[in-house]
């Protein structure tokens, strides 16, 4: 039982590492969009692109961070916490993957809600080519982070319910 949970658990995290590295990925396919949109683009609305690309890239890059730093150094701690005390280990591991679980629901509230202001946006001035690149950029960003999310929400409901599952 006691390398069920610790794999588990690490596995888990490893996933959540992942993610950040698949988060970074994305952040530099921005950055290289943005100056791609700078050296190449010969339009104003591919000049729009630059900026909006570019600060989506560097967000993309904290958010990667943020999961990366946060998961790496658990992999190695979750099997000394847990030898330490198992009982404690997972009563924590559940509490945090259930407020995990509600800052997920938030996030699939937010999210949608900063897609319809992007939309109404670009149909709200569709004259302005800036802001048009700035709504795209929102767009996109919010999506793929929907879609991180949505692993990652998955991943720590099932998580969730075999710690539940396997209490010592």
């Amino acid at each position: 039982m006691d390398t069920d949970i610790v794999k588990l658990s690490t596995d888990w995290a490893k996933a959540e590492v992942f993610s950040g590295k698949i988060v970074w990925l994305f952040s530099l396919i921005y950055i290289v969009t943005a100056i791609g949109f700078l050296y190449l683009g010969k339009t104003a609305m591919a000049k729009a692109f630059v900026w909006p690309f570019l600060a989506a890239g560097i967000f993309l890059i904290t958010v990667g961070a943020g999961l990366f730093f946060a998961n790496k150094p658990r992999i190695a701690q979750f099997e000394k916490e847990y030898h330490q005390n198992p009982e404690a280990f997972v009563q924590q591991e559940i509490q945090r993957t259930a407020e995990s679980q509600k800052q997920l629901t938030l996030v699939f509230r937010i999210l949608p809600v900063i897609i319809i202001i992007a939309a109404i946006l670009i149909l709200g001035l569709p004259e302005s080519q800036n802001w048009r690149a700035i709504g795209i950029t929102i767009i996109a960003t919010a999506a793929f982070l929907m879609i991180v999310d949505s692993n990652t929400d998955s991943r720590n409901t099932i998580y969730h319910s075999q710690l539940s599952v396997s209490q010592p």
